[in-house]
């Protein structure tokens, strides 16, 4: 693995790690894909670090338990300020 592919999986994940941020949050501070966040952290992480792989994962798993809480939000939002614009 190249060294600069290496260094964006290690800091990628501690990103995720100390913000608790989602896949999509990471790709677009880090400014790659999604697809690429995923790889990173499922595949080349665990490889690389295995206790930092496993708290990623702990943080993933808990922003996909929670995904349906956020989408319910931002629809919330997204309407509420059409109702008022109306």
């Amino acid at each position: 693995m190249r060294d600069y592919i290496r260094k964006r999986v290690v800091d990628v994940s501690l990103y995720i790690v100390k913000t608790s941020a989602t896949v999509r949050q990471a790709a677009s501070v880090f400014g790659v894909s999604k697809s690429t966040i995923h790889k990173d952290v499922t595949e080349r992480l665990p490889r690389i670090n295995k206790e930092l792989a496993q708290q990623v994962k702990e943080v993933l798993e808990l922003n996909k338990s929670e995904r349906h809480i956020r989408g319910g939000e931002a629809t919330k939002k997204k309407y509420s300020k059409s109702t008022r614009a109306s």
